[in-house]
């Protein structure tokens, strides 16, 4: 009787401890389901090793020469600049959202204003070094190129 009132007190709302069980178990539950998905489909799928399903498959052309193409590097700088960026806008609408209610609410203003600036400080300047090494731009001038190699001769 008395563990029944102890387990009843447990699973009230607002415990400190409740809210990290269900998460835990959700994530338990989102690790399981996946594997017992690979494991029945490993068990069940029929084996027929054949030389052609390790051909690449051009949709029913002959494929010539290799599957692997080598990529120009300057296309991942790009996706990857433009992840970092669209993260600061993300991270700076709710601060914009909510910075004249904070300063209405007395809020310094150094308190609300400088988090952000040193926020953007820090994008500006991974922006210049971004910019600096060649990052954001897609082809090199000439001109570009032969000062760059002056520099690195001097």
């Amino acid at each position: 009787m008395l563990m029944r009132g102890r387990l009843k007190a447990l699973v009230r709302y607002g415990e400190p401890g409740m809210s990290w069980i269900a998460i835990g178990a959700l994530a338990l539950v989102g690790i399981a389901i996946p594997l017992a998905m690979m494991v029945v489909s490993a068990l069940l799928r029929p084996s027929v090793p054949e030389s052609g399903k390790k051909e690449t498959y051009e949709s029913g052309e002959i494929p010539t020469g290799s599957g692997r193409v080598q990529l120009n590097i300057q296309y991942y700088m790009v996706a990857l600049l433009f992840v970092v960026f669209d993260i600061e806008t993300v991270m700076i609408f709710p601060w914009a959202v909510m910075y004249r209610s904070a300063l209405e609410a007395g809020v310094p203003l150094s308190q609300a204003l400088l988090p952000m600036l040193l926020f953007v400080a820090i994008l500006v300047i991974g922006l210049v070094w971004a910019w600096r090494i060649g990052a954001v731009e897609w082809t090199r001038s000439l001109r570009a190129s032969a000062r760059k190699t002056e520099r690195q001769n001097t």
